[in-house]
């Protein structure tokens, strides 16, 4: 098969496509401006809020392929405490979502690989396969393994998808066109493409990323857009069979219903988690103002699950006054140490650990 270029391609859009676009990317400016309004540019919080929505956004992602895992476990996986497969897999994915953002303003053929080096590379057995075009042909939808005789889908040819990847490429680089128009169509020719052996869905959606910051759509947070499609699957593979057929409008319209779930859920998310910093401060009441303990407190919005190591290096702090801090921490009831042991300890805080697990809840409830 060989795709239809798209660099030069011109959308009709009806009037209910165009409000239906302008709705959903006012939304999700306006979850953008409130997470900075929430927070300010100067709060040391902003940064550790917007990482702690990748991880969330990267965590759905990862969910829409069946991978799972609480949020408990992929902190513990960030702080290299955990065993859980998925929750290191889906480490991968967070990593895939950081290079997507710091690479948004360059997004080239070299960047997306980059994108897929960081996803594979923490995925047993397919670590070889890290960062390269596949070098075989794939198919969607024979469930008999029979190869691609009665698939689905057929992708091109292996040796068109580096021009095929690169024609995406110089379409998303347009500025022509309503950027969650070009965001849509952009992540449906790429899963068309299929440019890779496996992590072809979560690299995607990570392209989607790096777009909405790259247009403005979101320039202080990640939005969880993949928690939009996670809550009906079945829509959003429907409308990329329906691309492969020759109709874009069904995917436009999906993300376009998935960016309006992201910037309510999201900013709810956000209202949780700066009501959770709010408690842990009230908490720190008394405590004097250049302790360790209040220059620690924002971490644990990223990072609820911590230990010493993690501490000293993220903090640049000494052992010793880490151990302090976390005894105050510890002490007025924001961490609760984990493990009962006297060595190798964890730390964690519950009442953040316990607003993301409820919002992966309510996702899940919807799906």
């Amino acid at each position: 098969m060989v795709t239809p270029a798209i660099r030069e391609w011109a959308p009709q859009l009806d009037a209910e496509t165009v409000a239906d676009v302008e709705e959903a990317s006012l939304a999700l400016k306006g979850f953008d401006l409130h997470s900075l309004g929430l927070f300010g540019a100067g709060d040391p919080a902003l940064a550790p809020m917007s990482a702690i929505l990748l991880r969330t956004e990267s965590a759905s992602s990862s969910q829409i392929e069946n991978l799972t895992t609480s949020a408990k476990q992929l902190a513990l996986a960030e702080i290299d405490e955990g065993k859980k497969q998925n929750a290191l897999t889906v480490v991968g994915n967070v990593r895939a979502m950081e290079a997507a953002l710091r690479l948004s303003d360059d997004l080239g053929v070299t960047s997306i690989l980059a994108m897929h080096a960081e996803l594979l590379s923490r995925q047993p057995g397919l670590e070889h396969e890290a960062g390269r075009f596949r070098r075989e042909l794939v198919w969607i939808g024979n469930r008999d393994n029979a190869g691609p005789r009665g698939a689905a889908f057929i992708a091109p040819q292996p040796d068109l998808v580096p021009a095929a990847v690169a024609d995406v490429v110089a379409f998303a680089d347009r500025v022509d066109l309503p950027a969650l128009v070009q965001i849509a169509v952009a992540h449906a020719q790429f899963e068309t493409i299929h440019p890779f052996v496996d992590g072809n869905g979560r690299t995607g959606r990570a392209i989607a990323q790096a777009m909405l910051r790259d247009k403005g759509l979101a320039t202080h947070t990640t939005v969880p857009l993949s928690a939009g499609l996670l809550i009906d699957t079945d829509s959003y593979f429907s409308a990329l069979t329906a691309y492969r057929a020759g109709d874009a409008g069904p995917i436009v319209h999906r993300f376009c219903d998935a960016a309006r779930y992201a910037a309510v859920t999201g900013r709810e998310l956000v209202d949780a988690l700066a009501g959770e910093l709010e408690r842990s401060k009230e908490a720190l009441a008394g405590v004097r103002s250049h302790s360790a303990a209040w220059k620690i407190l924002p971490r644990l919005i990223d990072q609820p699950v911590v230990n010493t190591r993690f501490l000293v290096a993220a903090m640049g702090m000494s052992d010793v006054s880490v151990m302090r801090a976390l005894d105050v921490l510890t002490r007025r009831g924001v961490l609760v140490e984990r493990t009962g042991n006297s060595r190798n300890r964890v730390w964690e805080q519950r009442g953040i650990l316990s607003v993301l697990d409820a919002y992966a809840d309510n996702v899940r409830r919807g799906h």
